[in-house]
């Protein structure tokens, strides 16, 4: 198949799929007669994991290294458990760091009064990052 039909496959665009090859997540698909790359079923069904893996959240590191174990079948699948479990740790804390970021948001938007920008909480919050206590001598104009 070609990298256009390959990409519809497993919806992934040529740019990515070129890609994963420059990268060898995927190997280099053999050429046809008349120079078009030509994938196989291996390269399908690859493509196909790094998309699933992708989707779920791994770093292409992680994937890299998946791939790595699933090529090898006699391999404990242990490491790949440990991955798992490292990821979803991963996921745990960014979910928790975007209910904090939600709560302060939801803070700031319960205190908009709906007048003038003069007067606005939230551009204020937004422009005061450091207190006053915490502002560097920076000489004045």
């Amino acid at each position: 198949m070609r990298i256009g039909q390959l990409g519809a496959a497993t919806d992934t665009k040529v740019e990515t799929i070129r890609y994963y090859e420059q990268i060898g997540l995927l190997s280099p698909p053999a050429r046809s007669p008349s120079s078009y790359r030509s994938y196989g079923m291996e390269h399908l069904q690859r493509l196909a994991f790094i998309r699933r893996a992708r989707d779920l959240g791994f770093p292409l590191d992680q994937v890299r290294e998946l791939l790595s174990i699933a090529d090898d079948k006699e391999q404990s699948c242990e490491v790949v458990d440990d991955i798992a479990r490292m990821h979803r740790a991963t996921v745990a804390r960014k979910m928790s760091e975007l209910r904090a970021l939600g709560d302060e948001l939801d803070r700031l938007i319960g205190q908009c009064g709906h007048g003038a920008i003069a007067d606005c909480r939230i551009i204020e919050a937004l422009a005061d990052v450091v207190s006053n206590e915490e502002r560097p001598d920076v000489p004045e104009k």
